[in-house]
């Protein structure tokens, strides 16, 4: 048996009033479901799997907080009720569909026009003897793989700076003092359409997944993302690591780690090991937008 420990931290960090990011954790054949702070978990992940979201919030008032905890436990009520048999990739972009549909109906109502969150999110299944990451992205939240001591990204930022880093007009090193940095293409509830970029990743043991919201990327690099994991004695000290550093960096956003450690009856990689391309994309987010 496989199973993931976890942990997840999220912090309003030094200039914000509202905490408007929202993290989930959900057992999706035992029903359990864990939100907001996190000191540690255990969950066995088979055949319906476990869900991991990140969503970040954007809206006037408490618009945002309403969006982003829209998001996540609309995606995992939907998630929970698909057919057993689906196949993955099916059952995850269904629910962030779902979940779409949903912010943009609650939306309509007064003081919440406009509201809209990213959405990054993992179900991890045990099928057929592999056992395999499916990762969504709507925004720009973040997932990363850290394998064997190297850490990779497993999204794409879904901003203009990422546009304009393609285009080659824009360091990567400097994307995060952009004025423009703050620009996604795409939000969950914002538009009356979203499209979904989807991943899969065969895990391995000893790997270890991240997703996170932008409060930690504009602030930490990701070579100091690796450090602080590495340096940690466990999942819980590396979330409390990371949203510290964030914040010592200035905490101008809220800060959300969400962190899970892959244990059980699976071969490590090794570091000298050609680990090939991670992940496999199954659907791209192309912007269309002018440069």
């Amino acid at each position: 048996m496989v199973h993931l420990s976890i942990a997840g931290r999220s912090d309003v960090g030094r200039r914000r009033k509202n905490n408007e990011d929202s993290l989930l954790i959900a057992d999706l054949a035992g029903g359990s479901l864990l939100r907001g702070n996190v000191p540690r978990a255990r969950m066995d992940i088979g055949k319906s799997g476990v869900l991991l979201a990140v969503s970040d919030g954007m809206g006037g008032e408490n618009a945002g907080e309403v969006a982003s905890a829209l998001v996540v436990e609309s995606l995992a009520r939907a998630m929970a009720g698909a057919p057993h048999d689906a196949p993955a990739e099916v059952v995850i972009e269904d629910a962030v569909q779902e979940a779409h549909r949903d912010v943009v109906e609650a939306a309509q109502q007064p003081g919440r026009q406009g509201m809209g969150a990213t959405l990054t999110a993992m179900l991890v299944q045990e099928r057929e003897g592999r056992t395999t990451a499916f990762i969504a992205e709507v925004g720009d939240s973040r997932a990363y793989l850290l394998r064997a001591g190297r850490l990779t990204l497993l999204t794409k930022d879904q901003s203009y700076t990422q546009v304009l880093i393609d285009a080659g007009r824009l360091d990567p090193k400097l994307a995060a003092e952009s004025p423009l940095h703050n620009v996604i293409l795409q939000a969950m509830g914002r538009t009356p359409s979203i499209k979904t970029a989807l991943g899969r990743l065969e895990l391995r043991g000893r790997d270890c997944l991240l997703l996170c919201s932008d409060g930690l990327t504009n602030a930490v690099t990701d070579d100091e993302i690796a450090r602080e994991v590495l340096a940690s004695s466990s999942l819980e000290q590396a979330c409390k690591r990371l949203v510290d550093l964030a914040n010592a960096h200035g905490g101008d956003d809220n800060i959300t780690v969400l962190a899970a450690g892959v244990g059980g009856d699976l071969p490590p990689a090794h570091a000298d090991e050609d680990l090939g391309p991670v992940p496999e994309i199954l659907e791209s987010f192309v912007p269309n937008v002018r440069q």
